[in-house]
């Protein structure tokens, strides 16, 4: 616990508490949200090839998950660690574009 706290730079065990949570609801949420997504788009598993039908689901969880965490986040109480969380998973990914002018000294 004291890991998680000093590499997240957070005060309280109740907050790291509060952080796996929300990470656990969101990924359990957004994979639960984009079946019927996917439905709604017309895509069905059974009618198409597996590979294309896992790859189509994980593009449709990926912007699911990432607004899923910041709404529960913040919900939680948890807005700038999740704010800042985000800028840094996206910068990783190739995004840092679109926060140019975004002061992030989390990096």
């Amino acid at each position: 616990m004291e890991k998680l706290k000093q590499r997240w730079g957070l005060t309280s065990n109740f907050q790291v508490i509060v952080i796996l949570i929300v990470f656990a609801v969101t990924g359990t949420t957004s994979s639960i949200i984009a079946k019927p997504i996917l439905s709604f788009l017309g895509i069905h598993k059974s009618e198409m090839n597996l590979l294309l039908y896992i790859i189509l689901y994980i593009l449709i969880i990926f912007p699911i998950y990432k607004v899923m965490l910041l709404i529960l986040g913040t919900l939680a109480g948890q807005h700038t660690f999740f704010k800042n969380f985000l800028i840094k998973m996206l910068s990783r990914m190739g995004f840092a574009f679109l926060f140019k002018n975004h002061n992030n000294s989390s990096k």
